[in-house]
């Protein structure tokens, strides 16, 4: 059963709504265009509120689906964070888009909130309050490296039952939310000076190449090896 569930996760997690968005609205290929994530964040800057909210929505309502659904089944705490990971890892390495999808940030999030809804919304908290200082993707690394620390520190707080296994599954969200920075594909033309230690740490901690924001977001459609 888990594994039918967990491919099952995969599959449907791996469909790519946001770039299909962005396609049939506004012709663009979201793995060239700002970010060159395929996620609820690049469809805003392609698109507009009105197509990135339901493409957020449906991102994060599939990591709580894909967790409930394992909970329905019957499977027990642990095996319902495999079937919930197998989704995140369905929205990162989508079998659609030739396994380059998006961060799988609110799916993972869906993930979190299916476990303890406090706990979710504090991360989420966390994470956004760098947004007022552009800083969101440093917000979400900080976010995520407290993530397994605060499910088993405070797990009677966050309503958290089997600590354990929650903590555990807590940290492989986080070590698969920081694998998908890290392999994010050949180094831009805009890192090209940066030894490989500084372009892992840009990578994991700002989710760039490069710490500038503004010149990473402008790169141009045709740039080569920046979207890459």
């Amino acid at each position: 059963m888990v594994l039918i569930l967990a491919v099952a996760a995969y599959l449907i997690c791996s469909i790519p709504v946001a770039y299909l968005v962005a396609k049939w609205t506004r012709g663009i290929d979201l793995r060239k265009y700002g970010s060159g994530n395929v996620g609820s964040s690049n469809v805003l800057a392609a698109t507009s509120k009105r197509w990135a909210l339901p493409v957020a929505v449906f991102d994060l309502g599939k990591g709580i689906l894909a967790v409930l659904a394992a909970r329905w089944a019957g499977l027990d705490t642990g095996l319902q964070f495999v079937v919930g990971i197998a989704g995140i890892a369905g929205h990162n390495w989508p079998i659609y888009l030739n396994f380059r999808g998006g961060r799988g940030i609110l799916t993972s999030l869906g993930v979190i909130l299916a476990f303890s809804p406090l706990l979710g919304l504090t991360v989420l908290l966390i994470a956004f309050s760098l947004a007022p200082f552009k800083q969101l993707s440093l917000g979400v690394f900080i976010g995520l490296l407290l993530l397994p620390i605060l499910a088993y520190y405070f797990a009677e707080f966050f309503g958290i039952d089997h600590k354990t296994t929650v903590t555990a599954g807590m940290v492989a969200i986080t070590a698969v939310a920081y694998a998908r920075r890290l392999l994010a594909g050949g180094r831009s033309d805009l890192a090209t000076d940066l030894s490989t230690g500084e372009l892992l740490i840009n990578r994991l901690v700002f989710d760039r190449d490069i710490r500038d924001r503004r010149l990473w977001l402008s790169r141009s459609e045709n740039s080569g090896k920046a979207f890459s």
